[in-house]
Parts: C-alpha cells; structure tokens; sequence
C-alpha cells in the first residue's frame, strides 16, 4: 500500500497514475489496520475481493450499490482506522434529504471540506471580503455548512435563512399546495429583510427559490445593486431559466452553479467555459469524485453526448461511496484532461427513483 497517494492534492487532475491511486486506495479501506468497521465487515459479503480485483476505474462495476445501508449504519462504524491526528478532525454528520426514504447518514471530515471549498475557491478569487446570504438548509445538510465556510473564506458574514426540505416535499407529496405556497413566501420574507437591509455580495440558494425571488421588483433591484455573485445548487435549472437569470433578469452577475450530492459528500463545479449551446457543464475533482452516465434500464454507458443517469462515486482515504446511481439524468461531456469518469451537463430528475416519485420542492 502507498498512503501517500492517497494526500489531497490541488493538483489532482495531474495524477500520474489514477489506476495506482484506485489501487492504494482499495488496500486502505479494506485492510484491517486502516479501514472502516463497516467496509471491513461488508467486505466479507462480496464476490470478490477489492484489493486484487479493482485495478482500474472500470472495476468499480462490481461494487453493489450500498447506499440504501447509510440509513442505519452506525457513523462510528463508517470512521476509517488509519486516519489519525488531524485527518481524523470530523466537520459534521450530515443527511441525504430523505427524498427516496429514510435519510442516509454520512461523516464528513474537516480535510475533505476544506478541500472541496478550495477547489471552488476560483470562482470567488476576485470578491473580496463580502458578506454571504445563504437560503439553505442547515441542520444535517452539508449544503448550509459550505455556505456558512464560504462567508468566512470570503472575511464576511454570512446571513442565514434555514430551510425545511422535507417538510416541503412532505406538503407537495401530500398536494397541500396551499401550505406549500405559504411555506415558501415565508421563507422569501425573511431574503427581504436581509437583501433589503444589509450589505451582501454573495447570495447563494436553491433554483426554485431564486425564481420566487425574481418574482418581486424590489429585491430584483436590491440584487442589481449589490450582489456581485450568483451561486445555486440543490436542486436543478433547465437551460432557459438559466439563460433568463443570466442575460434578463441579473445581467453582468456571475450565475455559477454546484451539482453534487450528499452522498458523494461534495460536488462538482460549473466549468468556466461555455458551450456552444449554452448549456452548463460541471467537472468534478477527479479523482476523488467521478461521475459516470449510463443507460438507466440496462446500466450500460452510454457515448459522449447522450443522455443517461447519473452514476457518483466518491473515493478518498476519508470515505469510499462507489457506484451509486443518483436520481438525476445527464448528458455525457468530455471530461477535463486527465480526469476518471466524466462531465456531466443538462441535469435533470428522474420521474421516479428506486419506486418512488422524486419530489424536488425547494431544495
């Protein structure tokens, strides 16, 4: 085994050997001096052994898809054993958002975070010190920490505004559109306060809620005025509305967007160039987060430029999530060079997953 390797790097992409990588980091999660109890014990389940049969970034096929298990999994059990001294600093315990069931649960460490915003870090280079407002979710979500991180990087404040998603998709599951409708202009009150009274120059919330504050002219003209930065994740945006919020309703502010998931514990970033067609285009930090797109029926990939779901696979010294098959539809885009797996672009939900209608609401 060569734990080295396994180091975060800024120069990830630049790996010299991603095989290599995937193979040292097969030998850390299943040796019983540095893995986790619970892919120690998962292990013995399996017909086949990843430390012999996982050479290549193909392999990662023969994983099960184990992530319907985090819903019960003990979080000690999920803590590798050779992560020590600093690596071992957790950042939080944090939740899926309990679309498809049960929540699932997942540990987050303070390296690995730290990382994730960093990679990011470009975007916001030329800000300076802003404050930050954050329509997230907080509680067990991982989105509201990272925008409370990003306020600090950026020397501001960050201002919150705490979300309920699954008490929303709860009331559209149930079709309460009445205290749905309530629910959310709630929720756009409180921007109002803030928006309208202080400084903020980072405004960083879900799609749903960015049209619902479009919606009024008054915080329209407050963000003209002030906010310098656009960031939405959490749920999905169509190609039109993103061209609308860009060129009609916030010209000349950068609208950058996150495409992720709890259960890779992190995200992939809107690549900076654009695409003919106007579509955004999100790259992960390969190798630590790689994306494949298959076809949903069969499994099988599919080419560059077609349509097919989301496959997500997380895998540093700090947790392994493979082949785990998200909700979401995509298109196939080539990825930066030197990256395992591959972009993704044009994101959308699927109808139904794991038989059961996917709900988005706000978030």
């Amino acid at each position: 085994m060569r734990p080295a390797l396994l180091d975060l790097s800024a120069h990830h992409t630049a790996i010299e050997s991603p095989d290599d990588y995937l193979q040292a980091l097969m030998a850390w999660h299943f040796s019983e001096e540095t893995g986790s109890a619970y892919w120690l014990r998962r292990a013995r389940t399996l017909e086949f052994d990843p430390r012999t049969d996982i050479r290549t970034f193909a392999d990662l096929r023969l994983f099960p898809n184990v992530i319907d298990e985090f819903r019960d999994v003990a979080v000690e059990d999920l803590i590798p054993r050779g992560l020590t001294g600093d690596d071992r600093a957790i950042a939080g315990i944090y939740e899926s958002g309990g679309t498809t069931g049960a929540p699932k649960r997942f540990v987050m460490f303070e390296r690995w975070m730290e990382f994730a915003l960093s990679w990011d870090e470009h975007h916001y280079a030329d800000l300076g010190t802003v404050n930050t407002l954050a329509v997230t979710p907080t509680g067990p979500h991982m989105f509201g920490e990272f925008a409370e991180r990003r306020a600090r990087r950026q020397h501001g404040v960050r201002f919150a505004i705490d979300l309920d998603p699954r008490w929303i998709k709860r009331m559209i599951g149930r079709g309460d559109t009445e205290n749905t409708e309530r629910y959310a202009e709630h929720v756009i009150g409180q921007v109002a306060d803030i928006l309208t009274t202080q400084s903020v120059g980072i405004l960083i919330t879900t799609p749903p809620l960015l049209e619902r504050i479009s919606r009024r002219d008054d915080l329209v003209e407050a963000i003209r005025r002030q906010v310098r930065f656009i960031c939405w994740s959490g749920a999905h945006m169509d190609a039109d509305s993103r061209d609308i919020f860009r060129q009609e309703i916030f010209p000349g502010i950068p609208l950058k967007g996150l495409y992720g998931s709890t259960t890779i514990l992190g995200m992939s970033r809107e690549r900076d160039e654009e695409r003919p067609d106007g579509l955004a285009v999100f790259d992960t930090p390969s190798p630590y987060l790689a994306f494949e797109v298959v076809d949903p029926d069969s499994g099988t990939d599919v080419g560059m430029g077609e349509r097919g779901q989301v496959v997500m696979h997380h895998l540093t010294k700090y947790a392994l999530l493979p082949n785990n098959p998200e909700r979401d539809l995509a298109l196939k885009v080539e990825p930066p060079a030197g990256a395992v797996g591959c972009s993704v672009a044009d994101v959308a939900p699927m109808t139904s997953f794991a038989g059961t209608a996917v709900i988005e609401g706000v978030y």
